[in-house]
């Protein structure tokens, strides 16, 4: 599959590379062509990888990864424009993360709205799934490496439960996550995205990134 990945950092290069590692094509996106850091992560992935602005990407692409910076999302999916996003899945993987006043972070949208809800409103025609956005970058693509004896929970949002299927076995589930749950329409994105400050802090009190939460039955 043609796979598009909005965003450059940690997230996305991760992201990517797992993609490419699956046998993808995948292409990164950036505001410009030519980003430094897209070049580079071209250069290490081969011929399968591919970086141009947000709209190549996104034309590019038969499916969108967001993996920008919450407070950056919807600007660069507007760069990458509606036209180009139209009838596609795009897995948002962003947060709304805010962090004027330092560390740790808040939230600039909870309780009544997410980020989630705002990308599916801003792009109606898109098929927005929310998931992997409450763990860190390499337990998204290997789900083990938060735990070898006792994987976590992923949830998934959205309001087209065709979308959600595609990306649990697309993904999920070949990446590790054999607990998914299937949270409801988009609005269910608030609960994931509120889990980000207890994520944080979780990570400052045990200097461990590589943890994953669990339900429980």
């Amino acid at each position: 599959m043609k796979i598009a990945v909005l965003g450059t950092g940690m997230v996305g290069k991760t992201i990517g590379s797992a993609l490419i590692k699956a046998g993808h094509e995948v292409r990164m996106g950036s505001r410009t062509r030519g980003n430094e850091k897209a070049l580079q992560w071209v250069a290490d992935n081969g011929a399968q990888a591919s970086e141009g602005a947000f709209a190549d990407a996104a034309a590019f692409g038969d499916l969108v990864f967001v993996a920008t910076k919450g407070d950056a999302t919807l600007d660069a999916l507007r760069a990458a424009g509606a036209a180009n996003l139209e009838g596609k899945v795009l897995v948002d993987i962003s947060n709304p993360l805010d962090f004027s006043k330092g560390m740790p972070p808040s939230l600039f949208v909870c309780n009544t709205d997410s980020l989630g809800e705002q990308i599916q409103a801003a792009f109606p025609a898109a098929k927005v799934v929310k998931t992997l956005n409450i763990v860190n970058c390499e337990v998204m693509v290997d789900a083990g490496r938060s735990s070898a004896q006792a994987r976590g929970t992923m949830f998934v949002s959205g309001n087209d439960p065709a979308a959600k299927k595609l990306v649990t076995e697309l993904f999920l589930k070949p990446w590790g996550w054999d607990d998914v749950i299937d949270l409801g329409d988009i609005t269910t994105a608030r609960g994931t995205e509120m889990m980000l400050p207890v994520w944080v802090r979780t990570w400052a009190a045990t200097g461990n990134g590589h943890f994953a939460f669990k339900v429980v039955r």
